[in-house]
């Protein structure tokens, strides 16, 4: 994956991805070994984990078919085709894969949360504002909703509220008003023009720091078209249920949005939870998960060097330490 919205196009570069195959060393290193690939994108973490771990079995997940089959050619190119299995999938549908699948828990899971480079670098999928294209942002190109859609259907005041949670856009409002205005004369079908719009209504001062001035609009609009957060809020409680013992979940996110999920979800999972007034801990009450990383870690400057799309990441880890009771 990359991050949210790059300012240019890049080579695939799995993000962080030494650090990955050392987070989740501990956990895979036994023969027979399941890693969920949640965000399989182009396979560059798992690709490297299969490299890694001669009796790793990987389970890849990725609902975009264009995604899915750059995939498996390469892992099948690697000579890692008999140890992946790759399903059409969006992660929160992870108990049911996993059931379709005979496997019972599993000893890693990662997500690389946020747009991959193959949907952000193929302009005809709409999640790019460097070139025109269809205002689409589906993952999955058989999704009910497109960026289209919400622009040209959701009132003024739903927009606002996109906009502004999802994007963190300090101008929401303006630029809701402005679409409200514009799609009445003319729908918007493209993505330049939407993205000349919010860059006209964000005052020029603004414009001149922190990128394209539709990055944070453009973010919004494919979180809520692809439901992210409520896709990940789903997914990771699912994740850790998963998990066997000494198994370890890892996420990499792109936003604070996302990393906020992320560290409440792990977090709560690592604490006691004895209820107060008990002379000592009880056993079953005890932490399920032990935190690996110290908060959200980011990427070093020599990664940054050569990947920029990396630089808003941040990993987390977590390991499952107990079954729950």
């Amino acid at each position: 994956m990359s991050s949210p919205e790059p300012d240019g196009p890049a080579l695939h570069v799995p993000v962080l991805l030494d650090r990955v195959v050392e987070l989740l060393a501990p956990a895979l290193a036994a023969d027979g070994a399941v890693l969920v690939d949640c965000t399989l994108g182009l396979a560059g973490h798992s690709l490297a984990l299969l490299a890694a771990h001669p009796g790793l079995r990987l389970i890849g997940l990725d609902r975009d078919p264009d995604a899915r089959a750059e995939a498996g050619a390469r892992i099948a190119a690697a000579g890692f085709g008999d140890r992946a299995t790759l399903v059409p999938a969006v992660f929160d549908e992870l108990p049911d894969v996993l059931a379709d699948q005979g496997v019972g828990e599993v000893q890693g899971v990662l997500f690389d949360l946020g747009v991959s480079s193959l949907q952000l670098d193929r302009p005809t999928r709409g999640f790019s504002y460097s070139t025109d294209a269809p205002l689409d942002m589906r993952m999955d190109p058989a999704g009910p909703l497109t960026a289209a859609d919400v622009v040209n259907t959701y009132s003024r005041g739903e927009l606002t509220r996109v906009l502004r949670v999802y994007g963190e856009e300090r101008f929401a409002g303006r630029i809701a008003s402005a679409i409200e205005r514009e799609r009445a004369r003319e729908p918007f079908t493209g993505t330049a023009r939407l993205a000349e719009l919010v860059r006209e209504s964000i005052p020029a001062a603004t414009r001149r720091t922190g990128g394209h001035p539709a990055k944070r609009a453009f973010q919004a609009l494919r979180i809520e078209v692809n439901d992210e957060l409520g896709v990940l809020t789903r997914a990771l409680p699912a994740a850790i249920d998963a998990l066997a013992v000494g198994g370890r979940v890892v996420v990499i996110s792109f936003h604070s949005l996302e990393d906020r999920i992320v560290k409440q979800t792990l977090a709560a999972e690592a604490v006691d939870r004895t209820p107060p007034g008990m002379p000592v801990p009880m056993p079953e009450h005890a932490p399920v998960l032990k935190l690996v990383t110290r908060g959200g870690e980011a990427p070093g400057d020599d990664e940054l060097a050569v990947n920029p799309r990396a630089a808003s990441a941040r990993v987390r880890a977590a390991e499952r330490v107990r079954r729950a009771s």
